[in-house]
């Protein structure tokens, strides 16, 4: 495919997809509800651990989320967006370890910005995505990838969990 093109899908997959997640539905439901109640309503020097953590939460999504996105990129030749997914098959740095590391780490910025904004509305939209996707991953997600990756996929995942992150790094052959 062509370079540009695959710049394009790429940059419309991330506009759409962790865009819509994470700033455009809780820019909604802030607008909406005006809950919000920064660093949990607390003063210094409680403050510090809701920021602390949501920072921490959002960084650490942010970093996950940038190494997912460019093996899919680079490597399988594709996008996180299922109207142009991967080619190859991707089982090293982050997948090594969790089945869906874009994903889970979009519930940690996400998990982040409801700590930082100490939003209750955001933490229910957190949990309502986390049960959207735990569905479409497990009836839609997991087939497709069966049908184009067969036994590699299979054997990825009986050693790989879909949400919880190995303590050791899975390798093929192993």
């Amino acid at each position: 495919r062509c370079f540009m093109h695959k710049e394009r899908e790429l940059l419309k997959a991330i506009v759409v997809l962790p865009g819509t997640v994470l700033i455009f539905i809780p820019g909604g439901i802030l607008y909406f509800t005006g809950s919000v109640y920064f660093l949990c309503g607390l003063s210094l020097p409680l403050a510090w651990f809701p920021l602390g953590a949501g920072i921490l939460m959002i960084m650490t999504g942010l970093a996950v989320a940038v190494k997912a996105v460019s093996l899919f990129f680079i490597e399988g030749d594709g996008t996180p967006a299922p109207w142009a997914p991967p080619r190859r098959f991707v089982v090293h740095g982050p997948y090594a370890y969790v089945r869906n590391p874009m994903l889970l780490s979009v519930l940690a910025i996400l998990l982040g910005e409801a700590i930082v904004l100490g939003s209750f509305p955001i933490l229910v939209w957190w949990a309502l995505f986390w049960a959207i996707n735990t569905f479409y991953f497990m009836f839609f997600e997991e087939h497709d990838l069966m049908k184009r990756f067969g036994n590699d996929y299979m054997e990825y995942k009986k050693h790989v969990r879909r949400w919880i992150p190995r303590l050791t790094p899975w390798s093929p052959g192993r």
